[in-house]
């Protein structure tokens, strides 16, 4: 029977909006697979590093900025939220207690100074400089732990604004990439050897795979040293994200008893963040799993493919939301503090190195 005029449109109001998170996903993975094949073409450009750079460029490309800023929205924020967390669960599977113990308390104490002065450091410049909203405690974090990983994490237990989680992430990335060319051309004039070279890009490079891309420069020897170090700081991404969390419940707290919980803090502060996150507890839970030897090896490479997939998905998500006209306007100031954090976390980390080798 044929349906008239006025019943097709009931029906057709009646219907499930088109879209959803699907367009934003898709064009996530279409983001993933190009950034596979810039690291393919380009191999020093890491995945996560490419990944990035394409969101930005997706969002303010004349033929790809309305469906970025329009049905893809919703699904590349999911993108950058949930698939972030995911990601951060399986990368405990990197990480063993035993082959971090197994460098020594000298080198134990050496990475918890450079994190505590990197994070400690930055978040007081940052606050200095008076850029606005997170980006001090998020660009601190993606400093002295492991770069947009951490930030992702961090950001999910404060409840960031999604500006800036991606301007912060924006300013890491590029800080760490710059890092793959700079730092090797530095390790002859600084007297590094291979073993020290490693330490040293462990302890001072943001992201895992910008450490790796440094880290080849030096030989096997110092990729080792470089990665085993490098877990070590991203072993500390739980006990940071809990401090996180409980200095938010604190200052929720806080708030109420004020009374100056606005319609923003109410936003911000309404439900109580865990004190540890479940993607955070799922994060610890796989470095134990890792410990006991259960997993075949086979298992473990086919979670770190799944694990890079899911952070280059996530930060294409994260890029697409960097507004450079916006970043202008702090544009100096964040700069100024990418740099004095890079300066800090390079300097306590050479000087830790020499200490302990």
């Amino acid at each position: 029977m044929a349906l008239t005029l006025r019943e097709r449109a009931a029906r057709t109001r009646s219907l499930p909006p088109l879209g959803g998170d699907a367009p934003g996903l898709l064009l996530a993975a279409v983001g993933v697979a190009t950034a596979i094949a810039v690291h393919a073409a380009v191999p020093a450009v890491p995945k996560l590093t490419a990944a990035v750079a394409l969101g930005m460029a997706a969002a303010h490309l004349p033929g790809l900025r309305p469906v970025v800023r329009g049905v893809a929205r919703s699904g590349l924020s999911t993108a950058g939220k949930r698939l972030m967390r995911l990601g951060i669960v399986l990368l405990g599977l990197k990480l063993s207690l035993d082959d971090v113990l197994g460098l020594g308390w000298a080198t134990v104490a050496m990475v918890l100074t450079v994190v505590a002065a990197t994070f400690a450091g930055t978040l007081w410049l940052g606050r200095r400089l008076g850029l606005p909203g997170d980006q001090p405690l998020l660009v601190a974090t993606g400093y002295s732990i492991c770069g947009a990983s951490a930030i992702g994490a961090v950001s999910q237990a404060a409840g960031s604004e999604e500006e800036d989680v991606a301007s912060s992430v924006a300013l890491v990335t590029l800080c760490g990439t710059l890092a793959i060319a700079v730092l090797p051309l530095l390790q002859h004039p600084l007297g590094l050897g291979e073993l020290e070279f490693g330490r040293w890009v462990g302890a001072s490079v943001h992201d895992v795979g910008q450490v790796v891309a440094t880290a080849q420069t030096g030989g096997p020897g110092a990729l080792r040293e470089a990665v085993l170090v490098k877990l070590m700081r991203v072993v500390l991404l739980a006990p940071l994200v809990a401090g996180v969390a409980v200095t938010v419940r604190r200052n929720a707290r806080t708030a109420r008893r004020a009374g100056a919980a606005g319609t923003a803090g109410t936003a911000r502060t309404g439900s109580r963040p865990p004190i540890v996150p479940l993607f955070v507890a799922g994060f610890l839970a796989m470095i134990v799993l890792r410990t006991t030897g259960v997993l075949p090896e086979r298992a473990l490479t086919l979670a770190g493919d799944a694990q890079e997939l899911l952070l280059a998905a996530a930060l294409f998500g994260l890029g697409s939301a960097v507004h450079l006209p916006t970043m202008a306007k702090t544009g100096g100031r964040i700069a100024l503090l990418g740099l004095g954090s890079w300066v800090v976390v390079a300097g306590v980390s050479y000087a830790g190195v020499l200490l302990t080798t």
